[in-house]
């Protein structure tokens, strides 16, 4: 316990002593508050922008949250059906790991044009690009299962859903906790890509993607660094919970 305060406690030093480092290097070299703000011109923004950020940072929360527990039930069912039939992981688990390769920014605009602009279409976005790290390593885990173990189940005459919940997925569990960490950290992303292309349907309200397009028209960089410490924090927060559970 001591050793863990002395780890908190030399984190915030570290903290302070780079925001300090900050401060100096905008006013020693006097740069205008639009190009790059002091930590004091962005604790003013954050102080006095503080409910609309945080009615932002809610909207993006249930957005993100929507999308990636979307994505952790389907994620764990395709994983399931991967693992029971071979032959369907064969043909299609190369295109699950293909996903992860296309760039969120090039399919947000085709799923807003599909479902229209919202908290809908913000979710099915968070739900693609948190997708393909749940199933690949959660299938990773339920085919990864020593086959004297198998066995042993099937001489005792194990059925096929037996072995499934008992066995693979009980085994699968570290796996699929890495998986969700992963897609935690990036269902914020997720929301805030599809927030920069429809993240309101009406003028004033919206998550952080819009209040990062919002203080970028008006030139507010201050509240643009706020926005960015709230999206920082907010993944923080996911990846911490998921954590927790596990």
């Amino acid at each position: 316990m001591k050793k863990q305060v002395w780890v908190l406690i030399n984190s915030i030093i570290v903290l302070i002593a780079l925001l300090a480092l900050w401060q100096a290097i905008v006013s020693f070299n006097r740069l205008p508050s639009y190009i790059l703000p002091g930590p004091r011109v962005v604790g003013s923004a954050l102080h006095h922008r503080f409910h609309s950020l945080l009615s932002s940072f809610w909207i993006t929360t249930e957005e993100a949250a929507g999308g990636l527990a979307a994505s952790i039930v389907v994620g764990i069912v395709m994983a399931m059906l991967f693992a029971h039939w071979r032959w369907l992981r064969q043909l299609f688990y190369p295109y699950t790991i293909l996903l992860q390769t296309v760039p969120i920014v090039a399919i947000a605009p085709l799923i807003i044009n599909w479902i229209g602009a919202g908290t809908l279409a913000v979710m099915t976005v968070t739900f693609f690009i948190c997708l393909a790290p749940i199933i690949a390593n959660t299938t990773q885990g339920l085919i990864s299962v020593d086959e004297n173990l198998i066995h042993l189940f099937m001489m005792h005459k194990a059925t096929p859903a037996q072995v499934l919940f008992k066995l693979r997925f009980p085994n699968a569990l570290p796996n699929l906790f890495t998986g969700v960490r992963i897609s935690a950290g990036i269902s914020v992303i997720g929301g805030i890509t599809g927030e920069l292309f429809a993240g309101s349907t009406r003028v004033g309200e919206g998550g952080l993607g819009y209040a990062i397009i919002y203080a970028n028209n008006q030139m507010e960089t201050g509240y643009m660094f706020a926005v960015v410490f709230a999206a920082t924090v907010l993944g923080f927060s996911f990846f911490f919970i998921v954590m927790f559970l596990e």
